[in-house]
């Protein structure tokens, strides 16, 4: 059984002097249940991955690198998805899905500003205000730069192939 985008009551709306009928406007996609759904479940198996690893990393001097390596990956990692995903069509159907499931899902709870937040102001507050600074300012800067390169490799493998590359291919 499938859950419908709009209420029962609303999915017939009868409209103009011959009462031709047309449908509803469907809900608005943060409001349908299947994405909801996937989000969630991306979500969790994120938050899962981010968790475990950093159980299993310890931190270097007061300064928490699993957090940076993680925010750092998940920013390469959503630039190159994204990048990706827009070359191949509009943001709908099984796009929309893998979008919502592993960019705002896994990749979302896979990276953690807040423990970003909160690593820097314990290093802050222990005394360790030059680790807290670079630790903040590496985690944006190193993040920045590899959602660009996220974005340029995707770009690059999207990239229409030369006519000599081609010929060679073929010939």
């Amino acid at each position: 059984m499938s859950i419908p985008d709009t209420p029962p009551d609303r999915k017939l709306n009868r409209q103009g002097p011959d009462s031709r009928v047309t449908r509803a406007p469907a809900r608005p996609p943060h409001l349908r249940w299947r994405y909801l759904g996937l989000v969630a479940l991306g979500g969790a198996a994120g938050t899962a991955a981010r968790e475990a690893l950093s159980l299993t990393v310890p931190s270097l001097g007061g300064v928490p690198v699993i957090i940076l390596a993680i925010n750092v990956v998940g920013a390469f990692a959503l630039g190159l998805l994204l990048d990706s995903l827009m070359r191949r069509g509009a943001d709908e159907g099984t796009r929309r899905g893998v979008r919502l499931l592993v960019g705002t899902g896994v990749l979302g709870g896979f990276t953690t500003y807040s423990a970003l937040a909160t690593g820097t102001s314990l290093l802050l507050t222990t005394g360790q205000a030059v680790a807290g600074i670079a630790y903040s300012l590496a985690t944006l800067v190193l993040g920045g730069l590899a959602t660009f390169a996220g974005i340029a490799l995707a770009t690059t493998a999207h990239r229409p192939r030369s006519g000599a590359a081609a010929r060679k291919r073929n010939g």
